[in-house]
């Protein structure tokens, strides 16, 4: 009897234990909830449940709310208390190791955090530069032979990293055609890159250097390596829909060279070319599947203000199931004057096929 005595004891002590180190959440409405908040964004209460999983809950509807371990409030203020949590009907009473009381009227708090919660926030300040990645790689590719003999390969990279403060973005685009037969040959061989650094100022302002880099062998372009820098400006910043200007200078570096033949001797020209930057960045995010992305970039030359070159990327994925998409691609670079007799003012590349995602 002792023995079982003893048992019962300590089931009721554990299941008091329990009970007591659960945050409890009172309606107005006479409602009783217990489990442990996870958050809130200033409007809801997350209170995650053994029974019902997460709850979230309307500020308006709550009579009272305490919490059995710390919590992180942030204020409209950006200010950020630490501490358990009781409230009165229309304060939060955060009850701090160190400052005593500190009471946060309801209308200005815009986070509370649990404390896992605030880790993660604090670690997403400063992310190694390894974490934060997300992007997709695009491939098509086409075969045909009998009595047609081609070949053609199109590839696709793209990675970015944003963190509150700043953001990486590295992106390639390439197509490989050749045609067998009695006309055989390379009939397209270009390819395009670059890498981006942006880092926030204001919430609007932010500075910039990039990089983009083309080949183009039917233009007789060994490489084009265009260096900018310069400022920016978030003119629409909203999680569906960005818009960024941007301004500032370049340095262009060009190398092109053709092949002798019997009617032409090589021919080669390396130019370097001090510019200005123009262009604009966009994104809009149709429903949770599609994504559209363009941007423009617009290089008049300084030292010949009747030359200049500008190029444009636009393309969209849509999501198939989380990791697989289909991506159609737009690339266009132009140059007003090519030195190559005989080639074209500008090459396009129009590509679609899947998309693979991919984040970290």
């Amino acid at each position: 009897m002792k023995i079982a005595h003893i048992v019962v004891i300590l089931t009721i002590f554990l299941i008091a234990a329990t009970t007591a180190s659960a945050d409890s959440v009172t309606l107005r409405n006479g409602d009783h909830l217990t489990g442990t908040i996870i958050t809130s964004d200033g409007k809801d209460l997350t209170l995650k449940t053994d029974y019902a999983g997460e709850i979230k809950i309307k500020w308006d509807a709550v009579k009272e709310v305490s919490s059995d371990k710390a919590l992180y409030v942030v204020t409209s203020e950006k200010k950020t208390v630490n501490g358990t949590i009781t409230s009165d009907g229309t304060s939060l009473i955060v009850h701090t190791s160190g400052a005593g009381e500190v009471r946060v009227p309801l209308a200005q708090i815009t986070i509370v955090r649990s404390a896992d919660q605030q880790a993660a926030y604090e670690k997403s300040l400063h992310p190694s530069l390894i974490e934060g990645w997300k992007g997709g790689v695009n491939i098509g590719f086409a075969l045909a032979r009998g009595n047609s003999d081609t070949t053609n390969l199109n590839t696709g990279v793209t990675a970015d990293r944003k963190t509150l403060t700043d953001e990486l973005t590295i992106y390639e685009s390439s197509i490989y055609s050749t045609n067998g037969g009695t006309n055989s040959g390379v009939t397209a061989n270009e390819i395009i890159g670059g890498i981006k650094y942006d880092r926030n100022f204001t919430k609007r302002l932010f500075g910039f250097v990039s990089g983009d880099f083309t080949h183009d062998e039917l233009q007789g372009l060994n490489l084009r390596s265009i260096y900018s820098g310069g400022l920016g400006w978030h003119w629409i910043n909203h999680p569906s829909t960005t818009l960024d200007l941007l301004g500032g200078i370049n340095y262009t570096r060009e190398t092109y060279s053709s092949g002798e033949t019997a009617t032409t001797p090589a021919m080669s020209v390396n130019r370097n070319l001090p510019g200005i930057t123009t262009g604009e960045i966009f994104m809009h995010k149709f429903g949770a599947s599609t994504v559209v992305t363009q941007d423009f970039y617009f290089y008049p030359d300084l030292s010949d203000i009747s030359q200049y070159r500008f190029s444009v990327d636009a393309g969209s994925v849509t999501k198939i199931n989380k990791w697989l998409g289909w991506q159609l691609s737009f690339s266009d670079r132009y140059v007003t004057d090519p030195p190559i007799v005989g080639t074209k003012t500008n090459d396009v590349i129009l590509s679609t096929g899947l998309n693979v995602s991919f984040s970290h």
